[in-house]
């Protein structure tokens, strides 16, 4: 079959790989499947169309890698393409980027399966939710811009976080905790947040949130989403007024790596069932101890790093990952 015959949509190409698995050979698809595959691309879109295969192709061929087309997959309205490759290294994922034009992909070795249990761990601010939740508080405090600036700095890596927690919540001593209530109420999910926690619980997985935010906030996504876990810091209150400290320990970095531990741990699950979803640096030792980290609309420091990227759709993507087999 050459690929001038496959429909220009992908979501159209089930009727024409309706006999199963193709391998791509001599420029064109003919059904079979590898003996062995070594890795995965997933290629998504909300609307994925041939030219992504094509581009794709044209890299792995040059790189000597056989191809499997395995799967055309429609979750959660967004159309995705799961391939198998006889061979991966990390080089071809910034390859494979440097043509995504209109698509997210996915290029790893393993993927998590959605046919048994797992555990997603998710950041909270600019992940879970559209917001910082802290510029927010310091925006209705007057001191947004103050914030604003260190809130930057620790996502782009330029400040340990634990220093820029407690610098920005120090700037916000003697403000009305009132104002906690405030930013709740008017906090946006981030796109495919509830279509991901549906699918996840559908699956049977584990969600939770692990935030260098603070605990009103992910109490909250707790509670609206039945989240299985919520770990986050705790701001100091006295007499409605909030003093300007944090209470315990920070989550930083390193607790976020460990949280996902102790919770896979927890539950039996193996770590290369367990997915991490971050976007700042505070996130990075997170998505590397998972078995899929994944970087969502992240800073360019996380984007370099991160194992998979997802810029385009949203968390929604992520449901597509695990059900790209």
């Amino acid at each position: 079959m050459l690929m001038d015959v496959l429909p220009e949509k992908v979501r159209d190409w089930t009727d024409v790989l309706a006999s199963g698995a193709h391998v791509w050979q001599q420029g064109r698809l003919a059904p079979g499947q590898l003996a062995t595959a070594d890795g995965h691309l997933v290629l998504l879109a909300e609307q994925l169309e041939k030219a992504a295969l094509h581009h794709s192709l044209l890299i792995l061929d040059d790189e000597g890698i056989e191809v499997e087309v395995s799967a055309v997959k429609v979750v959660a309205g967004r159309d995705l393409l799961s391939l198998r490759l006889s061979a991966w290294s990390p080089l071809l994922k910034s390859r494979l980027q440097q043509v995504a034009q209109g698509w997210d992909l996915a290029c790893v070795p393993v993927l998590p399966s959605a046919a048994q249990p797992g555990l997603v761990l998710m950041d909270m601010d600019s992940t879970a939710i559209q917001i910082e939740c802290i510029d927010e508080i310091a925006a209705l405090a007057g001191v947004g811009d103050e914030v604003s600036a260190i809130t930057r700095a620790a996502m782009e890596g330029a400040l340990p976080f634990s220093e820029s927690l407690r610098r920005r919540v120090k700037a916000l001593a003697g403000a009305d905790a009132a104002i906690i209530d405030q930013v709740i109420g008017r906090m946006p999910l981030m796109p495919g947040l509830t279509e991901l926690v549906a699918g996840l619980k559908q699956m049977g997985w584990k969600v939770a949130i692990a935030s260098g935010g603070f605990t009103p906030f992910a109490c909250h996504l707790q509670e609206t989403l039945a989240l299985d876990a919520v770990f986050a810091n705790t701001l100091e209150i006295r007499d409605g007024k909030l003093t300007g400290e944090v209470l315990g320990a920070i989550v930083d970095a390193e607790a976020k790596a460990n949280i996902l531990v102790d919770l896979a741990h927890e539950h039996g699950i193996p770590i290369s069932q367990t997915v991490a979803i971050g976007d700042g640096a505070n996130d990075l030792l997170m998505l590397a101890q998972a078995g899929l980290g994944v970087a969502l609309h992240a800073k360019p420091l996380v984007q370099e790093k991160a194992p998979v990227c997802l810029n385009r759709l949203s968390l929604e993507g992520v449901l597509g990952l695990l059900q790209a087999h």
